[in-house]
């Protein structure tokens, strides 16, 4: 009985143990399980935290507009690369405050005040340089429930070339009522002259009507270039492109400049050679010679000569130019003579009848016909303008 008995004991005592150890195992898979589990949360809030942290940092790369973030005490806590561009930033300024990373003691003012204030909005600042630039600034404090105040966001909008344009405009608005002022007013002139009496001198009356239809027609050239200039700038002319032998251009434009010329005893030379095919609009490539033409007559030594010559340039292009043998342009005046109403000798140019406007518009007929022009000049020797145009 007894040896039954501990038998009986010793089943129980190793199933009670068997129940034991797997009782531990269930609860050490179920804490492992768990751990797991967390440590996969962890994982997956890191990486949606690290995802969220990319789509920002892309977004703020990406950004056309320069953003700079300062933290709590002032220091700069982020900067896009745009910022850094418009800076000319070489090195990692975060870290800094405001006044060491970037100089400026404006830029401090606005965040001081965006700070007081909660926000700044359409602050203007210059910045000085070889490009000077003019930058607007929109600034405002953030805060979070923890703290009072978390931080500065400053944004900065480039409006350099808002503001040029828009002196630009200023500039050409004021030449063009000056350019139109002065043939008006001496018209208005002469035309109450002759209605107070000076009609009775048929003479007198006579040289002021001539004087007035030279001022009316200056006032048409002047209408019809500021009309083509337009249409050109707005690309609203269609070329009319078609192979086109450029020396029969250029004999046609002597034979209509030639008793211009002979007037001040100027030599029209057309050199360029037979055969030299371009792909050009006809009526605006006349237009490009004509008035490089008509300038070097005007404005070249009289009695003087005036050459037209063109040359293969390469497999694709054509370089045509107009050289004179005056007295050249001045090199502060090289860069802005196709520029509009830019004259290197005021007085003489509206002696001359001249609007202010032909190389402007021999520019942007060149360009539309995607060519360049340019000047060669050294006072003294004369001046050679330029062109290029497609082979046909």
């Amino acid at each position: 009985m007894w040896p039954f008995l501990t038998f009986l004991s010793l089943a129980a005592g190793a199933a009670a143990f068997a129940w034991s150890s797997t009782r531990e195992r269930d609860a050490r898979s179920r804490a492992r399980q768990a751990e797991l589990a967390l440590a996969a949360l962890k994982t997956d809030r890191h990486l949606a935290l690290t995802e969220e942290q990319t789509k920002q940092q892309t977004v703020f790369n990406s950004m056309i507009e320069g953003l700079l973030i300062l933290d709590e005490h002032g220091k700069v806590q982020f900067v896009n690369p745009t910022l850094g561009t418009l800076f000319g930033l070489d090195a990692d300024i975060r870290g800094r405050t405001l006044l060491e990373a970037l100089r400026l003691h404006e830029l401090q003012d606005v965040a001081q005040a965006a700070l007081v204030g909660g926000r700044v909005s359409g602050h203007e600042i210059a910045l000085p340089g070889r490009e000077p630039r003019v930058l607007q600034v929109n600034a405002a404090s953030f805060r979070d429930p923890d703290r009072a105040h978390a931080g500065t966001i400053l944004v900065f909008h480039d409006l350099t070339r808002i503001k040029q344009l828009e002196n630009v405009r200023k500039e050409f608005v004021a030449n063009v009522s000056h350019e139109l002022r002065t043939p008006l007013s001496l018209i208005k002139g002469y035309v109450e002259t002759l209605i107070d009496g000076a009609k009775d001198d048929p003479a007198v009356a006579l040289r002021f009507l001539h004087t007035i239809e030279k001022h009316a027609d200056r006032l048409s050239f002047l209408i019809e270039d500021l009309l083509t200039i337009s249409q050109l700038e707005a690309g609203q002319i269609v070329l009319n492109l078609q192979p086109i032998e450029l020396r029969d251009q250029a004999d046609q434009v002597v034979s209509d400049l030639s008793a211009r010329a002979s007037e001040r005893q100027v030599a029209l030379h057309n050199e360029v050679p037979e055969g030299l095919m371009v792909r050009a609009d006809g009526d605006r490539l006349q237009q490009v010679l004509f008035n490089l033409v008509d300038n070097a007559v005007k404005y070249g030594r009289a009695g003087g000569n005036v050459r037209l010559g063109a040359r293969r340039l390469d497999a694709e292009r054509v370089e045509g130019w107009v050289a004179d043998d005056g007295p050249g342009i001045p090199a502060e005046a090289s860069e802005r003579v196709f520029e509009r109403f830019y004259r290197v000798d005021r007085a003489r140019s509206r002696e001359a009848g001249g609007t202010g406007l032909g190389l402007s518009i021999v520019k942007h007929i060149v360009q539309s016909h995607g060519g360049e022009v340019r000047l060669a000049s050294e006072a003294g020797k004369g001046a050679a303008f330029y062109y290029t145009l497609p082979m046909a």
